[in-house]
C-alpha cells in the first residue's frame, strides 16, 4: 500500500540531474537536496515545480568573458514519466489546462519522493499560454506572475487531482509559491458554503503552512501590482471578506499598507502591490531562515514576525567526490544514512585523506584542461569561487590589488585561482563582473594563473567543490543568506576561508575548519556602517600570506588537520539529513 504523503514543498526550480535545466542555482540545488535528504529518511513528502522547456540558459563566455546566453535543449520525456492527470487555472477570461510530469528520487533506504512538474505547453491553451512553462526566471513581470499562479494555485489542484488529498502542511520554497495559499482559502472557504474569505479560513490555513525565507536582499522578494491579480481573476474582487477584521488585516499585512481599501479593485486602482513575501509570512505557522545570521537579518527586515532559524545542509550522498566516497564507504561503512558518522574521519591516516583530496584535484584539473586547454599544477596551491556573479557577492575581492596577490604568490607560495558562475542575463553588473574576471587573468597570467570555467552546472560544481585546495567566500555582510558551497567543499576537506556570514558564522573555528576574512559582525553594526572592501581585502591577503600558505607548503600534516575537521566537524553536521530532520521535528509535526 502506498503511503500516504503528508507534505507537500513548492519550489520554482529544482536540481535533480546535471542534463535537466530545472535549475538555476542554489535555490533550486537546495531544494534538490531537500528532497534526496527526504528519501533517504522515507518521510512521506511530495514535491512541485514548474517544467521548463527552455530551462535557464547555457552559458558561452567570448574572449574578453562577455556572457552569452544560449538556449538548452533537452527532451523531458527522457528524464520524466507524463502523468494522466489534467487540472485547469483561470486566467482573465478563460482556463489554462496543465498537465505534470512525475521524477522519483530515490533515498538509500528505499524511500521515494516524487516530483511533479507542471506543464501547460498543451494544444488546448493558447500560445502565451503555453510559454509559460518556458523560460525560468523569464518574462516580463506579468509573466512572472503567471507562473507563479501555476506553481501556487496549479499545483495544490493537480496534488490533489494525483491523489495527494491528505496533506497536513504545505512548504514553501521561498516566496515564488505564496499564491498556494489562496487556493487553500478558497477550499476552507467552500467547505463552510461561503463565497469570501474569513477569520476561521486563515486560521485554518496558517496551521497548515511552511514558509522559508531565503534572500536578505530587499530587491529579491517579488512584488505585483494588484491589477495584476484582478485582471488575471476578474471574480477575485470581493475574495476576501473585508466587514471581517481578520481578512482586513491580512490584506493590509499583504499589501504593506495601512489604508482601508473597499474591495481588490479599490487597491489596483489607488496602484497597491502585493508582496509575495508577506503574503507567505501572514499565512504560515512556521517561518524559518536559513541560517542563524540570517535569521537575524528576516527579523530586522519583517519586524513583529517570528522568524526561526534552520541552517541549510548539502545531500553527502551527492556531494562527495567519487574519491571521498570509496574512502567513506571503505572506512566508515552506513555514512550515507548516518552523516554524523563522517566524525570518523579523525581515526583515519592522513595519508589516505590527502590520496582522496588529490584524486579529487586530479578530476578537477583535467576538466580545466578539456575546457580551456590550460594545464594546471596539482602541487600549486588551488583556490575556488563557484556561484553566481552579482555585485553583493565580491566576486572580485581576491582580485582588489593584484600587485599585492603577485607579491604573496612569488614570496610565500604559488597561487591558482578556478572560478566559475553565471550572470542572470538581465543583471550587467553580473556579466561585467565575469569581464573583470578576464581583465584580471590577462594581468596575471605570469604570476597567478587564473581560470574562468563556463556553464557552471551540477556536475561541475561538484569537481570544483572537491578539487581545489580553499573555498573563497566573500559576501557583502549580511546579504549571504546561507552559502551551501562552502559546505559542500568541507564535505570534501576542503576548507573555507570567508566573510564571516551565513553558514560560516556557525561553522568557523579559527585554524581548525578554515579562517575568517576580518572579525565578526552584528546585523545592527552592518546596517549603521558602510563595509570597506578595501580593509576586507587586505585582511585576504593577510590571511592568505600569514597563515594558510604558509602552513599548506611548509606544514601539510597541520593543513591536513584542518581538511580532516572540516568533515568531522562541518561535514557532520551541515547537511540535508539534519536539516530535514529539524523540519520534520519543528515545522511539519509541530
Amino acid at each position: 500500500m502506498t503511503q500516504s504523503k503528508l507534505v507537500g514543498y513548492f519550489t520554482m526550480e529544482i536540481a535533480l540531474e546535471n542534463a535537466m535545466p530545472s535549475y538555476s542555482g542554489g535555490l533550486g540545488v537546495l531544494a534538490g537536496d531537500t528532497i534526496r535528504a527526504a528519501a533517504d529518511l522515507r518521510f512521506p513528502m511530495v514535491a512541485v515545480s514548474l517544467l521548463y522547456r527552455n530551462g535557464y540558459f547555457t552559458q558561452r563566455l567570448a574572449a574578453d568573458g562577455m556572457q552569452i546566453a544560449d538556449p538548452v535543449e533537452w527532451r523531458p520525456e527522457d528524464f520524466l514519466q507524463e502523468e494522466s492527470a489534467r487540472v485547469s487555472v483561470p486566467f482573465e477570461n478563460r482556463r489554462v489546462e496543465l498537465r505534470c510530469w512525475r521524477y522519483d528520487a530515490k533515498g538509500v533506504r528505499g524511500g521515494e519522493v516524487p516530483v511533479y512538474f507542471l506543464d501547460a505547453d498543451l494544444s488546448a491553451n493558447e500560445e502565451s499560454d503555453r510559454g509559460l512553462t518556458g523560460t525560468l526566471y523569464g518574462g516580463d513581470p506579468y509573466y512572472r506572475l503567471r507562473q507563479e499562479v501555476l506553481l501556487g494555485i496549479g499545483g495544490v489542484r493537480m496534488l490533489q487531482a494525483l491523489g495527494h488529498t491528505e496533506l497536513t502542511r504545505y512548504h514553501m520554497n521561498e516566496g515564488h509559491a505564496a499564491l498556494l495559499t489562496l487556493e487553500l482559502l478558497a477550499q476552507e472557504a467552500v467547505k463552510a458554503g461561503r463565497t469570501s474569505i474569513r477569520g476561521e479560513d486563515i486560521e485554518n490555513v496558517r496551521a497548515k503552512c511552511v514558509f522559508t525565507t531565503h534572500t536578505p536582499v530587499s530587491a529579491g522578494h517579488d512584488r505585483f501590482p494588484v491589477e495584476y491579480l484582478t485582471r488575471l481573476f476578474p471574480g477575485f474582487i470581493n475574495f476576501l471578506d473585508l466587514q471581517d477584521a481578520a481578512s482586513a488585516n491580512l490584506l493590509k499585512r499583504a499589501l504593506q499598507t495601512d489604508q482601508n481599501y473597499a474591495d481588490l479593485s479599490d487597491a489596483a486602482r489607488n496602484g497597491a502591490f502585493v508582496n509575495m513575501t508577506y503574503l507567505a509570512l501572514s499565512l504560515s505557522h512556521f517561518v524559518n531562515g536559513v541560517a542563524k545570521v540570517h535569521g537575524e537579518t528576516s527579523r530586522k527586515m519583517f519586524p513583529g514576525v517570528d522568524i526561526q532559524t534552520i541552517t541549510n545542509g548539502v545531500h553527502a550522498g551527492s556531494w562527495a567526490a567519487p574519491s571521498f566516497q570509496a574512502l567513506f564507504d571503505r572506512d566508515i561503512p552506513g555514512w550515507r544514512e548516518d552523516n554524523f558518522s563522517l566524525r570518523l574521519i579523525l581515526r583515519l591516516p592522513q595519508e589516505a585523506v590527502w590520496a582522496a583530496h588529490m584524486a579529487s584535484k586530479g578530476e578537477l584539473l583535467a576538466e580545466v584542461h578539456r575546457k580551456t586547454g590550460l594545464t594546471l599544477d596539482p602541487d600549486v596551491f588551488t583556490i575556488g569561487f563557484a556561484r553566481r556573479m552579482t555585485g553583493y557577492k565580491r566576486a572580485e575581492l581576491i582580485l582588489a590589488n593584484l600587485d599585492r596577490l603577485r607579491q604573496i604568490a612569488k614570496s610565500v607560495g604559488k597561487i591558482q585561482l578556478v572560478y566559475a558562475g553565471k550572470a542572470h542575463p538581465n543583471d550587467w553588473g553580473g556579466k561585467e563582473i565575469i569581464r573583470n574576471i578576464f581583465k584580471a587573468q590577462k594581468a596575471l597570467r605570469r604570476s597567478v594563473t587564473t581560470v574562468f570555467l563556463e556553464n557552471y552546472n551540477l556536475d561541475l560544481g561538484r569537481k570544483i567543490t572537491s578539487g581545489v585546495d580553499l573555498w573563497l567566500n566573500t559576501p557583502q555582510f549580511p546579504l549571504e543568506a546561507s552559502g551551501t558551497s562552502g559546505m559542500k567543499a568541507a564535505l570534501n576537506g576542503v576548507p573555507s576561508l570567508s566573510i564571516l556570514d551565513g553558514w560560516w558564522v556557525e561553522g568557523h573555528i579559527e585554524g581548525l575548519t578554515g579562517w575568517s576574512i576580518g572579525e565578526a559582525r552584528s546585523v545592527g553594526e552592518a546596517i549603521e556602517a558602510a563595509t570597506d572592501s578595501r580593509k576586507e581585502a587586505e585582511a585576504l591577503y593577510t590571511k592568505l600570506e600569514q597563515a594558510i600558505l604558509p602552513m599548506y607548503y611548509k606544514d601539510r600534516g597541520a593543513y591536513l588537520t584542518v581538511m580532516r575537521h572540516a568533515i568531522a566537524l562541518n561535514g557532520t553536521f551541515f547537511n540535508t539529513q539534519r536539516m530535514v530532520e529539524q523540519y520534520i521535528v519543528e515545522a511539519y509535526l509541530r
